[in-house]
């Protein structure tokens, strides 16, 4: 008889749980998952895929004034937005049941409920059963960060989750938080007609983003007549009336009053490790994250987390590669440890989107580095000007001496697929003479990226 029920037991079936336990599968170990939700997790089915639905609605919407300048006729006043909530739910269906249809082809299987350690191998499910696994991996993901005084109602105030469950457009709309989910959003409303104002409290939109980057966007969004704060912070919110109201501080000490029909919050995320008796077991934790080794380890052998849950970047992509390294270690195939925080790729898809990893100039200049940047500008691509894309550019920050690649940028139409290349580039060890001798074909937007490369070398042709 075995010891364990399951060589492996993943307490969260999103991104980073689900792929594990495909990866610790592939590698031989018995697998269950333990889901409380529906499979995906919030990525799946309240996040990246339902809010990419929307995009891809909002860029068809921007595409009707490009119809009509070439002489069609086209009446957008018969918007449904319900129609669009449901685009957007069915994406999120259709692929949480293609991960439950992975987990069966890969025989792991699926244990629906909520997971609680009652000792290091064992997790009861909804306080009905246990199972126990010789390892267990805590996958459990994260939720809309809330803050006191302006607390979710559903209603008035929302989280991203909130915002996309909902079925009627506001007529107005406040975004608080200028990160990659509160640019996402004012993007998409704003291009179903929504007035939209979002306010930031650092000093520059999307605070992680290279300057010259966050430049090109806020230039656009004010085109799109997007209203934008920053360096203001929001000091109280009334929902008494019929809407809300927002009071504002801005950097010069003046306040303001904000009106709209709602709010979105989105001033981050806070890892979901409460109730699942990670104190009971002994893992340790800081500030809500669990702390861990150079394979994701916990305090308690056998003990894994990745994703949300631990201090690494918020991404999915981020918690898939974690939960592979987390289980090619339970199956002693000696992965590389930790994620390199440098090779991880950023995306945010408002328009234009931004593509980025490693170091902006700022912190290349904090970080005391020899450096230097190049550029080369989206309109120097011709395929960029004839699909009317021409807004962005393709940016390289470079150690000056050994010309390796410290960071790369690209905001404009595309770039969260063209951001790849560079980044190949600086996994291969690669230097951008390497990419600025490589044929691109013609036209296209990567050839930005090659012009961007002969640039930093001194020889870009088409600038």
């Amino acid at each position: 008889m075995a010891e364990y029920d399951y060589d492996l037991l993943v307490i969260g079936a999103g991104p980073g749980g689900y792929v594990a336990a495909i990866r610790a599968s592939q590698l031989g170990l018995k697998s269950a998952v333990i889901e409380k939700d529906a499979p995906g997790g919030v990525c799946l089915n309240w996040g990246c895929i339902p809010s990419k639905a929307l995009i891809h609605q909002a860029e068809l919407m921007h595409g009707v004034d490009d119809i009509k300048k070439i002489g069609v006729t086209v009446d957008a006043s018969g918007l449904d937005y319900s129609k669009v909530h449901k685009k957007s739910r069915d994406a999120a269906s259709k692929l949480s049941k293609g991960v439950q249809s992975l987990l069966k082809k890969n025989k792991i299987d699926y244990i629906e409920g909520t997971g609680k350690f009652t000792s290091a191998h064992e997790v009861s499910v909804d306080g009905k059963k246990t199972v126990t696994g010789k390892n267990v991996l805590i996958a459990t993901g994260s939720r809309s960060r809330e803050i006191p005084a302006f607390a979710f109602d559903g209603d008035k105030v929302l989280s991203s989750r909130d915002i996309l469950d909902m079925k009627k457009l506001p007529k107005k709309l406040i975004i608080l938080g200028a990160g990659a989910i509160g640019m996402e959003f004012a993007y998409v409303m704003n291009a179903f007609g929504v007035e939209v104002t979002v306010v930031e409290m650092l000093d520059q939109l999307l605070p992680l983003e290279d300057s010259d980057v966050v430049d090109v966007v806020a230039k656009v969004f004010k085109r799109y007549g997007i209203e934008t704060y920053t360096g203001t912070k929001a000091t109280s919110l009334d929902t008494k009336g019929k809407g809300v109201k927002l009071e504002v501080e801005k950097s010069d000490g003046s306040k303001e009053t904000l009106s709209a029909d709602k709010i979105l919050v989105a001033v981050g995320r806070s890892p979901n490790t409460e109730d699942l008796g990670l104190e009971t077991i002994g893992v340790t934790t800081e500030k809500g994250f669990v702390t861990i080794g150079d394979y994701y380890q916990t305090s308690v052998p056998g003990v894994y987390a990745i994703g949300d849950v631990v201090e690494s970047p918020l991404l999915a992509h981020v918690a898939s590669k974690e939960g592979e390294i987390a289980v090619e270690h339970m199956a002693g195939r000696n992965p590389e440890p930790k994620i390199d925080p440098d090779l991880i790729p950023s995306a945010v898809y408002c328009d234009p989107e931004v593509g980025s990893f490693g170091l902006t100039e700022k912190a290349a200049k904090e970080q005391g580095r020899n450096y230097e940047a190049a550029m080369f500008p989206y309109r120097g691509a011709g395929k960029s000007v004839a699909v009317e894309k021409s807004d962005g550019f393709v940016k390289f920050v470079l150690d000056k001496e050994t010309r390796e690649i410290l960071g790369g940028h690209v905001v404009g139409h595309n770039a969260t697929e063209l951001i790849h290349e560079l980044l190949l580039a600086k996994k291969a060890e690669l230097l951008p003479e390497d990419i600025a001798t490589m044929i691109h074909a013609h036209p296209t937007l990567s050839e930005a990226v090659m012009e961007g490369a002969r640039a930093s070398e001194g020889w870009a042709i088409h600038f």
